[in-house]
């Protein structure tokens, strides 16, 4: 495994070049670009796109009927793509297929309250049995499809639950939200190394990063493949507080020199076209992702991640 530092001014310069970076040097090397797209996203369009790899949905709107089939993953397959399969794991989500209508009235012990951000999103005791049952039948869902790695979402829940205020009337240590967060990843990974072996699947935590902090045992960075994150230098259009990168990038960089892959995604493209601020927002974007060592995606601004982003001499 070759650390990533030596080869940043490399890269850089074959950005400005307008070259495609066709190693990054960590876990995945060979990975060159990537993409992000949850909603309709076409197979056949994403294997003729040139991104490397993908993060999707299993299924094109989220639902088990619109799962797709193991042809459709085998071909992007085919095609040289790595696709990953997304999957949040601190949230549950009442279109998928293990939601039951009941539950709005009578939740189970481990559904908690609605995401006031995103309607039909609820947090989740992460730790209950119940829903690691659930997350176990997804996974092995994800691997019957074909899908040869799992984006883990909601990694950051640990902080609700260690928030007082967070209207649950129950709240941990943040140390022991992060510990039985770290547990949670680790039984997964044990579960898919049971259904996949030991053979090259991605594995990828998305944000939370901060939850090396209680990483003692160093098994959470050792056991993943490395880790997405949103939102790292602009939120939205808007630049992020430069103290703010910083503090974020301190973390991102351990798991960058542990070999680890960064990918990262800003919903930096407000769709006005390749010319003037929006423009230069996505290459400033670009720029310092890369000068980091991370492999970014320019999303739409839109944040609805509906459609693959491909940008003229910019993406992939």
């Amino acid at each position: 495994m070759i650390r990533f530092k030596g080869f940043l001014f490399a890269f850089f310069l074959l950005f400005l070049a307008g070259c495609g970076v066709e190693e990054s040097g960590q876990e995945g090397g060979h990975i060159g670009s990537w993409a992000y797209q949850l909603q309709g996203a076409d197979p056949y369009e994403i294997g003729r796109s040139g991104f490397k790899l993908v993060v999707t949905d299993y299924s094109r709107d989220g639902t088990e009927g619109e799962r797709y089939s193991r042809d459709e993953i085998d071909a992007l397959r085919d095609e040289g793509v790595i696709p990953i399969a997304y999957i949040s794991v601190g949230e549950a989500e009442d279109y998928r297929f293990y939601w039951q209508e009941e539950w709005l009235s009578q939740p189970p012990d481990w559904l908690g309250r609605q995401n006031p951000e995103w309607e039909g999103n609820y947090e989740v005791r992460y730790w209950n049995s119940e829903w690691k049952g659930i997350l176990f039948d997804y996974l092995r869902r994800i691997e019957e499809e074909g899908f040869e790695g799992v984006y883990l979402d909601k990694i950051d829940a640990f902080e609700y639950w260690s928030d007082p205020e967070n209207g649950e009337g129950f709240c941990l240590s943040r140390e022991e939200a992060a510990v039985r967060m770290i547990s949670l990843v680790l039984e997964l990974r044990d579960y898919l190394k049971g259904l996949h072996g030991d053979s090259d699947f991605y594995f990828m935590p998305q944000n939370g990063e901060e939850i090396l902090d209680f990483d003692s045992a160093g098994m959470y960075l050792e056991n993943i493949s490395g880790i997405g994150v949103e939102d790292l230098f602009y939120d939205g259009t808007e630049p992020q507080p430069e103290d703010e990168v910083s503090f974020r990038t301190n973390y991102l960089g351990r798991f960058r020199d542990a070999g680890k892959l960064v990918l990262s995604v800003d919903y930096v493209d407000d769709g006005s076209g390749v010319v003037g601020e929006n423009l230069l927002r996505i290459k400033n974007y670009r720029d310092r992702a890369l000068a980091l060592g991370f492999l970014p995606y320019a999303a739409r601004s839109d944040r609805a991640l509906d459609e693959l982003n491909v940008i003229d001499g910019i993406q992939p």
